[in-house]
């Protein structure tokens, strides 16, 4: 095999390019930016992060750090680019935005073997073997190829951004530092809500005026980024049990948990930029501007970054793709990343990496690889992209997509862990 095409410069696309490099094959990585926009990027960076900075914990006892370390172990580039360009959130791993997209695409554009074209593809006229990578926010032109080539229809959802702020419009005489339970100091920005305050607050979520979308309340959304308002509008304790939970977090003032919290992450490595956690939204920006006069932790608040709604697009790969992930219309034709239905930036990235290795392997002439083990997130990521369901979901990484443990609750991501980690290295000697 000559070269590969990968169409999209997200993160499974540049991780897959990356991949494809350093296995000697060599790679044109098509972007439609920034010829070609789209309503959620704001830069021309390759894999930038749209939604948030953070790529969930990094603890090893969660499934977020469980498959960092399973990523780790397989060589994933671009988890090493994001621990070089971290920024502190506690246990979890976050990065400054702008400076990982730029470090993402030097990377890719001083590689010898990747050719980067900015330009939009349109049509599915692409070299022999080529991944489609183009992730959520596929073009309308592209979109329509590819619902030609599988003869039937998309599925579409909706996803949302969280708006973000300037550093100096947090009140510090109103708001604490500190990360929940003490994991990773005081990383993170908390205004307490008493019972009164968040009241009022899920009263303005309520009526607050909304951007409409199309079609928005009959489709679609994932429950991990689910609008803040909706999530209001389930019931009044809702958001205190969700997003505003303010389990772990000691207000120093009163030495007690708050009725309710929201919290608020470092994006910019240098803590001017701090986005409120769980905050995706599709109000108005007049009403987005009036939220932070109801939250009573805020002075002259100033909003860098506005909360949105787009659309997002994936299809059910277990029916359209093999376990592979290439089409069972096409010989050669891959599809990595987020149009295969898995969620979440690390997900991405991972599938990105799978994906590359049986691209190289059919280059070659090769038969597939074996599926990585069930007991490995990785694995159990493969197998929820072909394996036929009735009703084909997004998934992010979670325990319960492992098989299950009979050991008791209190030692169940002990040796979720240590089982993973044994049959990853078995499985890679």
């Amino acid at each position: 095999m000559r070269e590969v095409a990968v169409v999209g410069g997200g993160l499974a696309g540049s991780e897959l390019a990356l991949q494809l490099a350093d296995r000697g094959i060599r790679v044109t990585l098509v972007e439609m930016r920034p010829a070609a926009r789209t309503p959620a990027h704001a830069t021309e960076y390759l894999a930038e992060l749209v939604c948030s900075n953070s790529l969930k914990s990094d603890d090893p006892e969660t499934a977020s750090g469980l498959l960092k370390r399973e990523l780790r172990m397989i060589g994933c580039r671009l988890l090493e680019i994001a621990s070089e360009c971290r920024v502190r959130a506690g246990h979890a791993l976050a990065v400054d935005r702008e400076e990982f997209g730029r470090a993402v695409t030097a990377r890719i554009e001083s590689n010898p073997r990747i050719r980067l074209e900015r330009r939009e593809q349109r049509d599915l006229d692409l070299p022999p073997c080529s991944v489609i990578a183009t992730g959520p926010l596929t073009s309308d032109a592209l979109s329509a190829a590819l619902r030609d080539h599988f003869a039937s229809d998309h599925l579409f959802f909706y996803d949302a951004i969280s708006l973000s702020v300037s550093v100096d419009a947090i009140d510090p005489d109103r708001a604490f530092k500190a990360s929940r339970y003490g994991k990773g100091g005081d990383d993170y920005w908390n205004i307490p809500l008493d019972a009164d305050q968040y009241s009022r607050l899920v009263a303005f979520l309520r009526g607050a005026p909304k951007t409409e979308k199309h079609g928005f309340e009959e489709t679609r959304c994932f429950e991990s980024c689910l609008p803040v308002e909706v999530i209001a509008a389930r019931g009044e304790d809702a958001l205190r049990f969700g997003p505003l939970k303010p389990k772990g977090l000691t207000d120093p003032r009163t030495g007690r948990e708050p009725y309710a919290a929201i919290q608020m992450r470092q994006e910019s490595r240098d803590g001017t930029l701090f986005g409120l956690v769980g905050f995706q939204t599709r109000l108005t920006r007049g009403a987005q501007q009036q939220l932070l006069a109801v939250i009573p932790g805020f002075r002259a608040p100033e909003i860098l970054r506005w909360g949105s709604v787009h659309r997002n697009t994936f299809f059910d790969s277990p029916k359209l793709l093999d376990r592979t992930q290439m089409s069972r219309n096409r010989p050669g034709l891959f599809f990595a990343g987020q149009i295969v239905g898995v969620e979440g930036y690390m997900e991405s990235i991972a599938h990105g990496a799978i994906v590359a290795r049986n691209v190289a392997r059919y280059g070659k002439g090769e038969p597939p690889e074996p599926l990585f083990p069930r007991e490995t997130l990785l694995g159990s990521l493969q197998r929820h992209c072909s394996e036929e369901k009735t009703a084909f979901q997004p998934m992010n990484v979670n325990f319960g997509i492992l098989p299950a443990l009979t050991a008791r609750r209190s030692e169940r991501k002990r040796i979720y862990v240590e089982r993973s980690l044994k049959m990853l290295e078995t499985f890679l000697s």
